[in-house]
């Protein structure tokens, strides 16, 4: 718990420090397949502790609530309107990213050092939320961007602490639905700011609009090698591939995987769609995947054990056309899948959860011919 401590303390001041910019180092890309399909992936990256992710199943006409408010009051309360399926954390109901039965996906990454929320009124409490319980909220209730873009005007997002970290968890949150439509909702300084116009992918702190900004400094990558150029009569060619990327970032910060994402979704195959778009996502992104070396195990090395294979605690891909889910652990790389199509959600009176982390199989299929 020392950890945790220092962790929280350093998110407090503001200061992105080495080991907390890397043990949360969320990647998000969107990718459109040429029949339409609109496939939202991400990385959770966290490695403070196991957050034991689920993926978990909530049909429609369920009672939920937010975490109740600083002074104890009960928050929001809500029964859902639309089946939700996607991935719970700490043994409990708090999505991380889901997807609905309209096609509409909610993710949450981390934004330390920014976020801040509205301030709390006991006056409206029953329309106020925990950060922690913004996505389940939204993918419960709502069906499309715009319906989001008007129900966030109406809500509050108040400082309500996750006790696991000991502050409000600093989040932001990323909103795409069926239709390719898509916002990033933040909360800087007390008020709340959404961004209509994105660049498809999102990672950490700082805010979005520097990001964007930030962007502009690598607008000369492009998919193709640089041509060779003729210098006081001396043919200079490219060393070798990849002189179209040159100068893309390398290092786990936030900033730079933005840049990663963004050239490698911008410079990405064309796609059919389906799982051949799926197939691709999971290709970016496992560019992304954090090895536990980028974090300092001497702090907690016994929290960090059963997180042996990366600070990657899963990555999952959302087909938003076809309402089905593929995900992956460091675990277990395996990719499995589950299909809203086929799942009975209306003899699913309570929310059913599955481990993501399943080990009954093999590692590895054996090919060897036998004779």
């Amino acid at each position: 718990m020392n950890f945790l401590k220092k962790f929280c303390s350093l998110v407090v001041a503001g200061i992105i420090s080495s080991v907390a910019s890397s043990a949360n180092s969320c990647t998000f890309i969107t990718l459109t397949g040429a029949d339409g399909t609109v496939v939202a992936s991400r990385t959770m990256e966290w490695g403070a502790f196991d957050l034991s992710p689920m993926m978990t199943f909530v049909a429609a006409g369920t009672k939920a609530s937010s975490m109740k408010m600083p002074d104890g009051q009960e928050g929001a309360q809500w029964v859902t309107k639309y089946d939700v399926l996607g991935v719970t954390m700490l043994g409990q109901m708090l999505f991380g990213d889901g997807i609905n039965s309209e096609g509409l996906n909610v993710s949450l990454l981390y934004l330390p050092g920014f976020a801040e929320y509205q301030a709390y009124d006991p006056n409206e409490a029953e329309i106020s939320l925990a950060p922690v319980d913004f996505t389940g909220f939204m993918l419960s209730q709502f069906a499309s961007v715009a319906e989001v873009k008007q129900a966030v005007e109406k809500i509050r997002l108040v400082p309500v602490v996750t006790p696991e970290l000991g502050v409000a968890a600093p989040v932001h949150f990323s909103i795409t639905d069926k239709s390719g439509d898509q916002i990033v909702v933040e909360y800087v300084g007390g008020a709340l700011k959404v961004y209509e116009k994105t660049l498809g992918v999102m990672t950490n702190s700082p805010p979005y609009d520097w990001h964007i900004n930030n962007a502009r400094n690598y607008i000369n990558m492009r998919s193709v090698d640089w041509p060779e150029i003729d210098a006081n009569g001396i043919d200079l060619a490219p060393i070798g591939y990849g002189t179209g990327l040159l100068g893309l970032p390398g290092d786990f910060t936030p900033p730079s995987r933005f840049i990663r994402a963004l050239a490698w979704t911008e410079t990405s195959r064309a796609t059919d769609g389906g799982e051949d778009t799926v197939h691709e996502a999971l290709r970016i992104l496992a560019n992304f995947q954090l090895p536990m070396e980028a974090t300092d195990k001497k702090l907690n090395p016994a929290e960090l054990d059963i997180l042996k294979y990366g600070g990657t605690q899963y990555t999952v891909s959302y087909d938003l056309k076809n309402l089905r889910a593929y995900f992956q652990t460091s675990e277990n790389p395996k990719v499995r899948s589950v299909d809203f199509n086929k799942f009975d959600f209306g003899g699913t009176p309570t929310p059913l959860k599955i481990p993501m982390r399943d080990l009954s199989g093999s590692f590895a299929t054996d090919v060897t011919p036998i004779r």
